[in-house]
């Protein structure tokens, strides 16, 4: 084990190393110097995890009841992570990029229970972001409930309980939940992990994808975000680059996020990657613009780093984007500064970037087929829902009121009044 002080000034110094800025390494050091004197004035002197949630709980004012309650508050959960940081520098030596926002822990079991039931999910066929999300979501059911008999003993008031817990969430964020909850309890039913009585407690969620209608951005909007970029710095040309790709070839943001140097095919002037979502291959064209773009980020912007991925964070520690940075906020920052008006009825991520593009190909006369390739799509189904979000389009669909329609009967056919 290692001494709290010399831990404490190990990490410290891997932070300045790692170029984390000053005010941050000022509100660590604060919590550091009250975790110091909380330990010697218990007489501890080596590092334990357990100790230091004592710390975290005491710091908190009850962390772990507010855990269960569902009433942590971000700083409570800035405390826990400076434990966790120090537990892992002193058994990695490292420090992680992300820290767990939620204290609840899965047992040796329970994650056991979760390696298989996403087996169970590839087994059946399952996309591969299908078993990823739905394994995030079984994690979170599993924590919940083992404090609550587990899945032995589910009944539909635990069912009802997590329910609950869910209030304030978008209805299609319900949905996807209660799915990977039904899809967890049939496996755990198969398995004899619980009854299989207990799936009926589950309540449906009427939110039909196909009923909503895409959020699209004007595409002169699009051109006043790419615009008001600053390509004059690292960011900004990293930023040009993410944005060009999705409106322009209709990547996901996710994908983006994990394009390599490896599927950049610039003899061939193409990229492929493989798609987060369905797992599948697929092959685009490099643009002039979009290739221009990346190579001017490479050559001038991207921070030396021998990741394999093109696009990077840039904020220590330096490396990949994770699974968990979400670039809305990029989309966000560059439509404010063109004074491009960032609704907050309708939501303009940048999968909004990727709608407009199918739109725009729809509206162009592209044939579905076409687009559906293009955007990776496996049915030509999801693709369709795209001729909602214009308005030229639907107009082509409209019928004249004064138009007569006609019924063909035994008789032959025949006009229908109105």
């Amino acid at each position: 084990m290692t001494a709290v002080s010399e831990l404490v000034s190990e990490l410290d110094a891997e932070l300045v190393r790692l170029g984390y800025q000053a005010s941050t390494l000022k509100w660590y050091r604060g919590y550091w110097r009250r975790l110091e004197r909380w330990f010697a004035a218990r007489g501890v002197e080596e590092f334990s995890l357990d100790v230091a949630m004592v710390w975290v709980d005491e710091a908190c004012g009850g962390f772990f009841a507010k855990e269960q309650a569902g009433t942590l508050k971000q700083t409570d959960v800035y405390v826990f992570r400076v434990a966790a940081m120090l537990d892992d520098f002193a058994v990695r030596g490292a420090v992680l990029r992300r820290y767990s926002r939620t204290v609840s822990k899965l047992s040796a079991e329970e994650t056991d229970v979760l390696a298989r039931f996403q087996g169970w999910l590839r087994a059946e066929g399952c996309a591969v972001s299908t078993v990823r999300a739905y394994g995030t979501v079984a994690g979170e059911f599993l924590a919940f409930t083992s404090t609550r008999g587990g899945l032995a003993g589910l009944d539909g008031e635990v069912i009802g309980t997590f329910v609950m817990t869910l209030a304030g969430y978008q209805p299609k964020t319900v949905e996807h939940k209660l799915c990977a909850v039904r899809s967890l309890l049939r496996f755990a039913a198969a398995s004899g992990l619980t009854g299989s009585r207990v799936l009926e407690t589950v309540p449906a969620v009427k939110s039909s994808r196909q009923a909503r209608v895409p959020s699209v951005w004007d595409p002169a909007d699009v051109v006043k975000i790419l615009e008001a970029i600053d390509r004059g710095n690292a960011s900004g040309k990293r930023d040009h680059a993410i944005v060009l790709l999705i409106c322009r070839l209709g990547l996901r943001a996710v994908d983006v996020k994990r394009l390599r140097f490896a599927d950049l095919d610039w003899p061939g002037n193409r990229l492929s990657v493989v798609q987060a979502k369905t797992g599948r291959r697929v092959w685009l064209p490099l643009l002039k613009d979009v290739g221009w773009a990346i190579i001017d980020y490479v050559r001038d912007g991207r921070p030396q780093c021998d990741c394999p991925e093109v696009f990077l964070r840039h904020t220590a520690p330096i490396g990949a984007f994770s699974d968990q940075d979400h670039l809305h906020q990029i989309l966000v920052k560059h439509a404010r500064v063109a004074h491009v008006r960032v609704g907050e009825q309708r939501r303009r991520g940048m999968h909004s970037l990727r709608h407009t593009l199918a739109t725009r190909l729809m509206e162009d006369g592209t044939p579905v087929e076409q687009i559906a390739d293009i955007l990776g799509h496996q049915s030509v189904e999801s693709t369709g829902v795209y001729l909602k979000s214009s308005l030229r389009l639907l107009a082509k669909c409209a019928l004249d009121p004064d138009t007569p329609t006609f019924t063909v009967g035994p008789s032959g056919m025949s006009e229908v009044s109105r």
